[in-house]
Protein backbone atom coordinates (compact mmCIF):
# COMPACT_ATOMS: atom_id res chain seq x y z
CA UNK A 1 0.00 0.00 0.00
CA UNK A 2 2.69 2.57 0.79
CA UNK A 3 4.17 2.28 -2.65
CA UNK A 4 1.46 2.65 -4.12
CA UNK A 5 0.65 5.43 -2.14
CA UNK A 6 4.47 6.61 -3.15
CA UNK A 7 3.40 6.15 -6.55
CA UNK A 8 0.17 8.23 -6.18
CA UNK A 9 2.49 11.09 -4.92
CA UNK A 10 4.98 11.10 -7.77
CA UNK A 11 1.72 11.22 -10.01
CA UNK A 12 0.64 14.33 -8.50
CA UNK A 13 3.80 15.72 -8.80
CA UNK A 14 3.82 14.66 -12.77
CA UNK A 15 0.33 16.57 -12.86
CA UNK A 16 1.96 19.73 -11.96
CA UNK A 17 4.60 19.39 -14.85
CA UNK A 18 2.09 18.72 -17.59
CA UNK A 19 1.05 21.62 -19.06
CA UNK A 20 -1.72 19.94 -22.12
CA UNK A 21 -5.08 18.69 -21.60
CA UNK A 22 -5.97 14.80 -22.99
CA UNK A 23 -7.95 15.93 -25.56
CA UNK A 24 -5.45 18.33 -27.17
CA UNK A 25 -4.66 16.37 -30.16
CA UNK A 26 -8.09 17.00 -30.70
CA UNK A 27 -8.77 20.47 -30.16
CA UNK A 28 -5.47 22.39 -29.92
CA UNK A 29 -7.13 25.92 -30.69
CA UNK A 30 -9.75 25.66 -28.23
CA UNK A 31 -6.79 24.34 -25.58
CA UNK A 32 -3.86 26.15 -26.19
CA UNK A 33 -4.27 28.10 -23.35
CA UNK A 34 -5.38 25.07 -20.92
CA UNK A 35 -3.09 24.15 -17.91
CA UNK A 36 -3.32 21.89 -15.72
CA UNK A 37 -3.49 22.66 -11.68
CA UNK A 38 -0.53 20.69 -9.33
CA UNK A 39 -2.49 18.24 -7.05
CA UNK A 40 -0.48 18.42 -3.95
CA UNK A 41 -1.22 20.80 -1.11
CA UNK A 42 0.53 23.03 0.72
CA UNK A 43 1.36 26.10 -2.22
CA UNK A 44 -1.21 28.46 -3.43
CA UNK A 45 -1.38 27.40 -6.61
CA UNK A 46 -1.98 23.87 -5.59
CA UNK A 47 -5.36 21.72 -4.91
CA UNK A 48 -6.94 22.71 -1.99
CA UNK A 49 -7.77 20.06 0.25
CA UNK A 50 -11.83 21.29 0.00
CA UNK A 51 -11.56 20.40 -3.45
CA UNK A 52 -10.01 16.78 -2.83
CA UNK A 53 -13.16 16.09 -0.32
CA UNK A 54 -15.58 17.81 -3.07
CA UNK A 55 -14.85 15.05 -4.88
CA UNK A 56 -16.32 12.67 -3.15
CA UNK A 57 -19.18 14.64 -3.17
CA UNK A 58 -20.52 13.76 -6.50
CA UNK A 59 -18.26 12.56 -10.11
CA UNK A 60 -19.57 16.53 -11.49
CA UNK A 61 -17.04 17.65 -8.77
CA UNK A 62 -14.57 15.34 -9.82
CA UNK A 63 -15.27 15.81 -13.87
CA UNK A 64 -15.23 20.18 -12.71
CA UNK A 65 -11.89 20.13 -11.44
CA UNK A 66 -8.84 20.52 -13.57
CA UNK A 67 -7.27 18.45 -11.69
CA UNK A 68 -8.87 15.55 -12.98
CA UNK A 69 -5.83 14.14 -13.86
CA UNK A 70 -5.99 11.95 -10.70
CA UNK A 71 -9.31 10.22 -12.11
CA UNK A 72 -7.62 9.82 -15.27
CA UNK A 73 -4.64 7.68 -14.08
CA UNK A 74 -7.20 5.23 -11.45
CA UNK A 75 -8.91 4.95 -14.61
CA UNK A 76 -5.63 4.14 -16.96
CA UNK A 77 -5.07 1.28 -13.92
CA UNK A 78 -8.57 -0.30 -14.76
CA UNK A 79 -8.36 0.17 -18.38
CA UNK A 80 -11.08 2.72 -18.77
CA UNK A 81 -9.68 5.37 -19.25
CA UNK A 82 -11.17 5.79 -22.92
CA UNK A 83 -14.23 6.70 -21.18
CA UNK A 84 -13.04 9.90 -19.63
CA UNK A 85 -10.98 11.12 -22.72
CA UNK A 86 -14.34 10.06 -24.78
CA UNK A 87 -16.63 12.44 -22.32
CA UNK A 88 -13.70 15.13 -22.47
CA UNK A 89 -13.23 16.15 -26.01
CA UNK A 90 -17.59 15.45 -26.20
CA UNK A 91 -17.54 18.63 -23.90
CA UNK A 92 -14.48 20.41 -25.69
CA UNK A 93 -16.57 19.48 -29.04
CA UNK A 94 -19.84 21.04 -28.10
CA UNK A 95 -17.86 24.14 -27.53
CA UNK A 96 -16.94 24.59 -31.31
CA UNK A 97 -18.89 27.22 -33.11
CA UNK A 98 -17.55 26.51 -36.71
CA UNK A 99 -18.92 24.26 -38.91
CA UNK A 100 -15.54 22.83 -40.57
CA UNK A 101 -13.90 22.71 -37.13
CA UNK A 102 -17.18 20.46 -36.07
CA UNK A 103 -16.71 18.49 -39.22
CA UNK A 104 -13.13 17.72 -38.67
CA UNK A 105 -13.34 17.20 -34.85
CA UNK A 106 -16.70 14.92 -34.82
CA UNK A 107 -14.51 12.46 -37.24
CA UNK A 108 -11.33 12.98 -34.97
CA UNK A 109 -13.80 11.61 -32.10
CA UNK A 110 -15.30 9.15 -34.26
CA UNK A 111 -11.87 7.48 -35.21
CA UNK A 112 -10.25 7.65 -32.21
CA UNK A 113 -13.48 6.32 -29.66
CA UNK A 114 -16.08 5.63 -31.57
CA UNK A 115 -15.52 3.74 -34.62
CA UNK A 116 -15.51 -0.49 -34.31
CA UNK A 117 -11.89 -1.01 -33.11
CA UNK A 118 -11.08 2.22 -32.68
CA UNK A 119 -7.30 2.66 -30.99
CA UNK A 120 -9.51 4.33 -28.00
CA UNK A 121 -12.62 2.38 -28.53
CA UNK A 122 -15.77 3.19 -25.95
CA UNK A 123 -18.30 0.23 -24.67
CA UNK A 124 -21.50 1.75 -26.30
CA UNK A 125 -24.26 -0.10 -28.18
CA UNK A 126 -24.28 -0.92 -31.72
CA UNK A 127 -28.05 1.50 -31.73
CA UNK A 128 -26.07 4.15 -30.48
CA UNK A 129 -23.01 3.52 -32.52
CA UNK A 130 -24.98 3.63 -35.70
CA UNK A 131 -26.80 6.91 -34.74
CA UNK A 132 -23.49 8.78 -34.64
CA UNK A 133 -22.27 7.34 -37.97
CA UNK A 134 -25.27 8.81 -39.63
CA UNK A 135 -24.43 12.05 -37.77
CA UNK A 136 -21.26 12.01 -39.30
CA UNK A 137 -22.29 13.56 -42.23
CA UNK A 138 -23.89 16.61 -40.83
CA UNK A 139 -22.29 16.72 -37.30
CA UNK A 140 -23.98 19.19 -34.81
CA UNK A 141 -23.16 20.12 -31.48
CA UNK A 142 -25.39 16.82 -30.04
CA UNK A 143 -23.78 14.57 -32.42
CA UNK A 144 -22.19 12.42 -28.98
CA UNK A 145 -24.80 13.53 -26.89
CA UNK A 146 -26.63 9.60 -26.39
CA UNK A 147 -23.05 8.11 -26.36
CA UNK A 148 -21.30 10.68 -24.05
CA UNK A 149 -24.84 9.98 -21.48
CA UNK A 150 -24.36 6.53 -21.56
CA UNK A 151 -20.28 6.82 -20.86
CA UNK A 152 -21.02 9.48 -18.54
CA UNK A 153 -23.52 6.72 -16.54
CA UNK A 154 -20.63 4.04 -17.13
CA UNK A 155 -18.62 6.46 -15.09
CA UNK A 156 -21.06 7.15 -12.44
CA UNK A 157 -22.17 3.92 -11.56
CA UNK A 158 -19.21 2.00 -11.87
CA UNK A 159 -15.53 3.80 -12.17
CA UNK A 160 -16.53 6.81 -10.05
CA UNK A 161 -17.71 4.35 -6.77
CA UNK A 162 -14.34 2.67 -7.31
CA UNK A 163 -11.89 5.41 -7.51
CA UNK A 164 -13.58 6.51 -4.19
CA UNK A 165 -12.71 3.39 -2.78
CA UNK A 166 -9.16 3.45 -4.42
CA UNK A 167 -5.35 3.52 -2.27
CA UNK A 168 -5.04 6.41 -4.44
CA UNK A 169 -8.20 8.71 -3.44
CA UNK A 170 -7.02 7.80 -0.14
CA UNK A 171 -3.77 8.93 -0.05
CA UNK A 172 -5.23 12.26 -0.89
CA UNK A 173 -7.58 12.61 1.26
CA UNK A 174 -4.84 11.47 4.58
CA UNK A 175 -2.97 14.32 3.25
CA UNK A 176 -5.41 16.88 4.03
Amino acid sequence: MRDFAAKTLRVCQVVKEKSECVAESIFPQQLATTKHTPVLFGNRNMLAPVDVLAWGVSIDHLLECRCRLVFEDFLRTEYSEENLLFWLACEKYKKIASKTEMMGAAKQIYTEFVQVDAPRQINIDCVTREEITKNLSQPGPNCFDRAQRLIYGLMENDCYPRFLKSEIYQALLEQR
